[in-house]
């Protein structure tokens, strides 16, 4: 068995090929990450003293890391107490996930997924202004099977999707929809009025997700939960849809949490949350 010499004093030992500075240098970036998400997540900016406390640093490496920040533009210092704040280059970053986010390409494989958990078709649909458009589908195998044109639209108070993003609103433009549009029938089952309406989406937004009961289109039923974005607003809203006769009422309590479930993990891969008080 050979032996190496002991490491000088001052320097640590580590093996051949591994280089110390590379662990240095993965540290202080992880320090630097932690320092903007602690401003980040600041109101008012703060103080070194304040950061240093936050992320359990000490001031002078707090102080360096923050200088390096400041130079690259990811943060900045203003005000009588020398508050920092986050910078416009950290915007700039943040801006191009944003630009990148493809909304349907990221969204088809989890789409596919839930067709085979669920055995049935989904759709996924966006909001433009009081209309829920579908952008995407993925058919279900089986003969008899719900179809929707992409770029088609449905009304936001009768269809499965559309109750989704509906209940998502806010309190004050789901009540400006319904008085500019009201609440027109489209089938037998189709909710009318403003007060079954709002019960509707009380459930909705208590339970995660919609039922549609032939309300858009005799002969099908429907379930469907909102997506959100980074700013808690509606993304889009995902679905399941199929013949009334293969969605009973016991199927339709069983599809429900699943879409639901979808709808959190495309919401969390988009870096969206909810609502307070959803």
């Amino acid at each position: 068995m050979t032996s190496r010499p002991a490491a000088p004093p001052g320097k640590r030992a580590h093996a051949p090929g591994k280089s110390v500075v590379v662990t240095a240098q993965v540290q202080s970036l992880t320090r630097g990450l932690s320092i903007l998400e602690c401003l980040a997540k600041a109101e008012g900016g703060l103080t070194l003293t304040d950061v240093g406390q936050r992320v359990q640093l000490p001031p002078s490496t707090v102080h360096r890391l923050l200088a390096t920040l400041e130079k690259m533009g990811y943060v900045y210092q203003a005000g009588e107490l020398g508050r920092w704040y986050v910078g416009l280059q950290a915007f700039t970053v943040g801006s191009s996930f944003l630009a990148s986010r493809d909304f349907i390409a990221q969204s088809h494989p989890y789409m596919r997924r839930l067709m085979d958990q669920s055995g049935e078709t989904v759709n996924l649909a966006i909001l433009d202004g009081t209309e829920a458009v579908f952008v995407d589908q993925v058919q279900c195998r089986e003969m008899m099977r719900t179809i929707v044109k992409l770029g088609s639209r449905a009304p936001l108070h009768a269809s499965g999707v559309g109750k989704a993003m509906f209940a998502s609103l806010p309190d004050d433009q789901i009540d400006a929809i319904l008085k500019v549009r009201g609440l027109p029938r489209i089938t037998g089952n189709t909710i009318t009025t403003p007060e079954t309406m709002w019960a509707s989406i009380r459930v909705i937004r208590q339970r995660g997700w919609s039922f549609d009961d032939e309300e858009h289109a005799q002969g099908t039923r429907c379930v469907a939960s909102p997506i959100y974005d980074e700013h808690a607003e509606t993304l889009g809203a995902i679905s399941l849809a199929g013949p009334s006769s293969r969605l009973p009422d016991e199927r339709i309590r069983q599809l429900g949490p699943l879409v639901a479930h979808a709808a959190e993990e495309l919401t969390h891969r988009f870096g969206g949350k909810w609502p307070h008080g959803r």
